[in-house]
């Protein structure tokens, strides 16, 4: 089954490099898979200003969720306002997801990067999310206190922080 059969499905705009960076995702997460490539033809080069024979889209799939990656042209950047989270069982999946997406790419705070492709990631550990939504607000306060100084998170210190001890 091809893997457009999905009902819906993010398609990224990216400039030439749709197929490379789709065969490097399917390097970083296990279970995925490259997909059916589309290329442009000679028609309608007046409006997309490629060369016939070249990549035009490319379907993949990460770890199950279905992806698009279409050769637009420069016209259209990533931007923070559009990220993917990544949901960290253990701080060896933190490491492993940080190191291989920001390589060639920048950090940013709160567990979040950009690849070398510009797209954002935001790599999280699932354990997080008990922690803000604790009844107890203290424990809510010093948590966020912590990954607020984070770049990469750090699942130790954010446990330390949770329990009140420096």
């Amino acid at each position: 089954m091809p893997i457009a059969a999905s009902k819906m499905n993010p398609c990224l705009w990216f400039d030439t490099e749709a197929e490379e960076a789709a065969k490097f995702y399917c390097s970083v997460f296990k279970n995925s898979r490259m997909g059916r490539i589309s290329r442009y033809v000679d028609e309608g080069q007046e409006i997309h200003g490629k060369e016939a024979g070249s990549v035009m889209a490319v379907e993949f799939e990460l770890d199950g969720q279905p992806f698009a990656g279409l050769n637009g042209g420069p016209h259209f950047k990533f931007s923070e306002a559009i990220s993917f989270q990544i949901h960290c069982d253990d701080q060896k999946e933190i490491d492993y997801f940080w190191q291989k997406l920001s390589q060639g790419g920048s950090e940013g705070p709160c567990g979040w990067l950009k690849d070398k492709f510009g797209l954002s990631w935001q790599v999280v550990p699932k354990i997080l999310y008990e922690m803000l939504i604790d009844p107890d607000p203290a424990k809510v306060k010093r948590v966020t206190k912590a990954f607020l100084q984070m770049k990469k998170f750090d699942i130790a210190a954010l446990e330390r922080a949770y329990a009140g001890k420096p």
